[in-house]
Formats: C-alpha cells, structure tokens, sequence
C-alpha cells in the first residue's frame, strides 16, 4: 500500500476569470458617467443670474432683521442705562441720608456729653456744698462738747478707763486658770467658763475611751474567732491523717 495523494492542482485565477468571461456589473459605468447629459452655455449663465437674485432678497430679509435687532437693542440699552442711574441716584440718596444720620448722632452724643459733663459738675458742686456743711456741723458739735462742763467728759473717761482695766483682769483669769490646767488637772475650775470647758474635755475623753474599749473588744473577738477557726482545721487535718 503507498501513501495517499493529497496534493491539489492549481488553479490559474486570471485564466480562470477569461474562462468565466465578463462580469455583469448593477450599476452606471464610467462610460454612462462621462456620456451624461450636460447644459448648455446658455442654461448654466440662467442658473447663476437665478443665484444671483436669490442672495438680494436673503440680503434684504438680513438687512430687514438686523435692523429690527438694532431697534430692540438700543431698547434694552436704554432701559439698562435708566436702571443705572437709577441705582446711582438711589446710592447717593442713601450716602445722604447715612451723612445726615451720621451728623446727627454727633451732634446728639455732644449734646450727651455736655448735658453729662453739666450734670456731673452739678453733682460735684452739690458734694462740695454737702461736704462744708458736715464740715461745719462737725466743728459745731467739737464746739458744743467744750463748751459743756467738764464732768461729762470726766465721767466717759472714767468709764471707758474701768472698761479696760476688767477686760486685763479676764485676761489674766483665764490665762491663770489654763495654767493651773496643765499643772493640776484634778484641781476644780474657778469660773463657770472653765469649768464649762472642763467638763466639755471630759466628756470628750470619756467619747475616746468608749471607742478605744469597743475598738478592743472587737480585735478580741476576730481573735477567738481565728483561734476556733484554726483548732477545727487542726482536728480535720488529723482525722484525715489518721
């Protein structure tokens, strides 16, 4: 057995499309392109005179427009420019008005400022005047007190001189009373202000001791119950040994 042939022949594609002769093509051909119908030298100039008036009248309706446009814009200007000036005008007056107000308020705050700076001398005069006549009063009583007699003074001078001699003496009893505190507590107060203050001390002593006692009493007890705690481990602990 020999091996397949797989070859192909080959084909000649220029050989083959004169075999298969002229293609029908659908549509013109160069020939029907250059064989077209053309105009004449008398048609074509007719054609551009008919361009010619049709681009008059698209000028007048342009012309037409644009001076309809003009119309509407100077409008507008003109409403712009009256807005303006309008608005200046208008800024003026408030400049005006803010000057005038302005104005006003100074002329008010100096008319303040002298109507206080009036009322404040007032009062000063008013002080002066004030401060004179307690002056006077005073330099008339001073008067009147030397001129009455001399016991009265005598009298206050004696007074006041007893005063102060038994405040010393308080002084001195309560600073020997505290003395005689620290030297012998079991000694009894001398005035009822110490002893107010000696069995204020006690009572507060007695306070101290009671909390000490309780204080105690208490540790004895978390001790006894440590030790009972203790011996009950102890016993277990024994058993368990045992």
């Amino acid at each position: 057995m020999g091996k397949r042939d797989n070859r192909v022949a080959y084909m000649n594609p220029i050989a083959m499309a004169r075999w298969r002769g002229p293609t029908q093509s659908a549509g013109p051909t160069i020939q029907d392109y250059l064989n077209r119908p053309r105009p004449t030298w008398e048609e074509v100039k007719k054609q551009l005179e008919n361009k010619k008036k049709g681009s008059k009248a698209l000028a007048e309706f342009e012309e037409k427009m644009n001076e309809s446009w003009k119309k509407e814009l100077e409008k507008s200007r003109e409403k712009l420019l009256s807005g303006s000036e309008s608005s200046s005008k208008k800024r003026e007056k408030k400049k005006k008005k803010k000057k005038k107000s302005c104005r006003l308020l100074s002329s008010s705050s100096s008319a303040d400022s002298s109507s206080s700076s009036s009322d404040s001398e007032n009062e000063e005069k008013k002080q002066g005047k004030k401060r004179k006549k307690k002056k006077n009063r005073s330099h008339k009583s001073s008067e009147c007190s030397t001129s009455e007699p001399g016991s009265e003074s005598k009298e206050s001078v004696k007074k006041k001189k007893k005063s102060k001699v038994e405040i010393g003496k308080e002084k001195c009893i309560r600073s020997l009373s505290k003395k005689r505190k620290k030297t012998y507590p079991e000694d009894k107060p001398s005035s009822p202000e110490s002893s107010l203050e000696s069995d204020h001390e006690e009572e507060v002593q007695a306070k101290k001791k009671r909390k000490r006692e309780e204080q105690e009493k208490a540790m004895e007890k978390v001790k006894k119950k440590k030790k009972k705690q203790h011996k009950k481990r102890s016993k277990k602990k024994k058993k368990k040994s045992g």
